[in-house]
């Protein structure tokens, strides 16, 4: 009843003439040569031979939008209707290039494979619903052509990254992830961690009030997430350094410290005094630990280096406070 009052904001694709068919396949091949030259224009500076793949697949799409265009001419005229993906339930929304353009090589590549795939689904049902034998051949030939896609890109990858530009590309990635996320996250939970000590077991041990201590825990943590987040945001915008999205960075280095700091907080919850500080010494230790075991995977920091710095330093901390605290 109300379904009848109410205006739907999105078509069915059963509910398409043969004509906006071909119209939505014409703006969908064009949305997606779009999207692939995008790609293609993003990692062009630090990775050429993966753009050339996107270029050749958005020049496949320009062929196939070709041939629906002239398809579309021979049974309809030169006017095509405005209908795109958009406007018909079931697809899948894309991004707009300001929000692609910071996707890794690996999203992109993902990204391009889900393209691939709700093509070829919709070629297939589109060819259900029309019934010119022409039309229904040339979409049912692009359902093919969608569905090899996947042959393409591997040829096109063949061809323009062999073995070697591969690795280079996939050791690129894996530092620009090391520079951008994991650098100022193992910076913010080492700052969370350990500069929280002092503060923390120092207010324990001064009040003996679990409450008073989890509110001096939680805006250590807090306020030294949100300061260095804006430091780490702030000092340095990536564009000279290649260090990524300042945003990004800053997002990763705010959000580790304050879990960093909130880690050994959160026991004070705890209203038994020595349960909730024994808890607290726990945490603390197995967080030093992962802060060691993060530095020699990621960083390749030797282990018992590592070991030994972060758990010293964590050592000297808590120590400090304890001592205050108890002054």
């Amino acid at each position: 009843m109300f379904s009848r009052l109410l205006p739907r904001s999105k078509r069915t694709l059963s509910s398409l003439s043969e004509q906006e068919v071909l119209a939505l396949a014409i703006s969908s091949e064009e949305d997606d040569a779009r999207i692939y030259f995008a790609y293609a224009d993003a990692l062009r500076d630090k990775y050429p031979d993966s753009a050339k793949v996107f270029d050749d697949m958005g020049e496949v799409e320009n062929t196939h939008k070709t041939m629906l265009i002239d398809m579309h001419r021979r049974r309809f005229g030169e006017r095509i209707p405005l209908i795109r993906r958009e406007h018909v339930s079931g697809f899948l929304t894309r991004k707009p290039d300001w929000l692609r353009h910071n996707q890794s090589l690996d999203a992109m590549r993902g990204e391009a494979e889900a393209m691939e795939t709700q093509a070829y689904n919709f070629y297939v049902e589109a060819a259900k619903n029309t019934s010119d034998a022409a039309t229904r051949q040339l979409l049912g030939d692009l359902a093919l052509a969608e569905q090899g896609h996947e042959d393409i890109a591997r040829m096109l990858t063949d061809k323009h990254v062999p073995e070697r530009a591969r690795k280079t590309e996939d050791e690129t990635a894996h530092r620009q992830f090391l520079l951008t996320y994991v650098q100022p996250g193992l910076a913010g939970l080492m700052d969370g961690s350990v500069s929280t000590l002092a503060p923390i077991f120092a207010a324990a041990f001064a009040t003996q009030d679990t409450w008073q201590t989890f509110l001096v825990g939680l805006s250590a943590s807090v306020g030294a997430g949100i300061s260095m987040g804006f430091t780490e945001a702030a000092h340095d915008d990536g564009k000279l350094s290649g260090r990524g999205s300042p945003l990004k960075r800053g997002l990763a280095c705010g959000i580790m410290t304050t879990l960093g700091g909130l880690g050994h907080a959160l026991p004070y919850l705890i209203p038994h005094f020595w349960t909730a500080t024994i808890t607290a010494a726990v945490i603390v230790f197995f967080e030093l630990w992962v802060i060691a075991f993060i530095q020699n995977k990621y960083m390749e920091t030797p282990f018992l280096r590592a070991a030994f710095q972060v758990v010293l330093g964590g050592g000297l901390v808590l120590a400090a406070g304890i001592l205050i605290g108890n002054a």
